[in-house]
């Protein structure tokens, strides 16, 4: 981001979750973008910022038309002008009349926030056209949304076409992002260890086959792993299972015993009689589960199975909790994960949370600021991990 007093076209990620009365409720996705959107007006440019915010295409009105008063970006204006330090002015739409003014009369230090690139049906599209409006406006593009960096947009990857090697630019936090993913993928620090959870194998079956080639220990948690105890010949009650993946399950069991990686499996699970907070519990060995109970956390001796080999590490990914960690009786496996991951980062390794459900479980453990690095982007990191070219980073580093 070596350029000053130029218009710079920024894609932030700002699609931040809003309550009934459009007010934001967390509003960490605007505080991440602050350091790159400061650098960029320190060095005296005016900054034209774009994002999405929800899916209006995919949740129109009833006669069809775009739900503006829900989905504008003007509900980030307040917010983003606090925290930035200086008025933000906000166009009422994204390349049209009203954005192509305001954006011709910004001046150094001024910040201009474009309208929802979502209410075009050409965003998601990435249609060059909508894509050369956008980049009309400004001298240099910066892409600082590693959480939309998986999509082929117009806004993320397209508009980077129009712009030539040395006006385009990553923004701080998706280099941050990248170096960050960087240290999993590039000749990690050993013991190299990854906790897999979530409900299903099929969410994250690239991941596992990637990740078999580089770690050393691979923890599975959460619904996925009644999978595999299927696989294993288990009974698992009426506890999650994808029957249509319980053979991938077993040959991903036998190349990590080929590769001679350690493949953990919870061995007790918490179990109930039903899907709820309220329902009957026990605990119980994870292949041996009662007819009509179902495994939703994984046990004291997984806990601790799982806690020695995390805290013997000195690289730990974590992607997805260990069970229904929405439900109080079904958190404790995920927070006995999140205590170990911060004490083994504690004791000097360096550990990756990588979005999504993870990132909300160790904010909830109170942990967040006790690990090396929580991704802000599920998706895109995912994606990243399971050894994708991401459309939002090729745009940048190719010519």
């Amino acid at each position: 981001m070596n350029f000053s007093n130029s218009k710079v076209l920024v894609r932030v990620d700002f699609n931040v979750p809003l309550d009934g009365q459009s007010q934001i409720t967390d509003d960490t996705r605007i505080e991440r973008a602050i350091p790159t959107l400061k650098a960029l007006l320190e060095k005296k440019n005016a900054l034209i910022i774009m994002s999405h915010l929800g899916r209006p295409q995919k949740k129109k009105n009833d006669d069809g038309s775009i739900n503006v008063k829900k989905f504008t970006l003007e509900h980030i204006v307040n917010r983003l002008s606090t925290l930035l330090g200086t008025p933000v002015q906000f166009a009422k739409d994204t390349v049209g009349e009203d954005a192509m003014t305001k954006s011709e009369a910004l001046r150094a230090g001024e910040v201009l926030l474009l309208e929802n690139t979502r209410f075009h049906a050409e965003e998601e599209a990435g249609e060059e056209g909508f894509a050369n409006q956008l980049a009309k406006m400004a001298d240099v593009y910066v892409n600082d949304a590693f959480g939309t960096a998986h999509r082929a947009h117009a806004s993320t990857a397209t508009v980077a076409k129009f712009f030539s090697k040395d006006k385009k630019a990553f923004g701080l936090l998706m280099n941050n992002e990248i170096e960050n993913a960087q240290k999993v993928t590039n000749n990690p620090a050993r013991p190299f260890t990854a906790i897999v959870g979530g409900a299903k194998v099929s969410d994250k079956i690239l991941l596992i086959r990637q990740l078999l080639d580089k770690v050393d220990n691979i923890i599975i948690g959460g619904g996925m792993a009644y999978t595999f105890m299927k696989a294993q010949g288990g009974s698992i009650g009426t506890s999650l299972v994808e029957l249509d993946k319980v053979a991938l399950a077993k040959e991903l069991l036998q190349l990590a015993k080929d590769k001679n990686i350690k493949f953990l499996l919870p061995k007790d699970s918490i179990i109930a009689d039903s899907f709820n907070k309220d329902a009957n519990t026990k605990i119980c060995s994870s292949d041996n589960i009662d007819e009509n109970w179902m495994g939703l956390d994984i046990g004291e001796v997984a806990r601790k199975e799982f806690s020695d080999v995390i805290e013997s590490s000195k690289t730990i990914l974590w992607n997805g909790p260990m069970g229904v960690f929405e439900m109080e009786p079904f958190a404790g496996g995920t927070r006995a994960i999140a205590h170990a991951v911060a004490f083994a980062t504690d004791q000097g390794a360096f550990s990756l949370i990588g979005g999504g459900d993870s990132v909300s479980a160790i904010n909830q453990s109170g942990l967040e600021n006790q690990v090396s690095f929580i991704s802000t982007g599920g998706g895109a990191m995912l994606e990243y991990l399971e050894g994708k070219e991401l459309p939002g980073v090729a745009a940048i580093t190719q010519d």
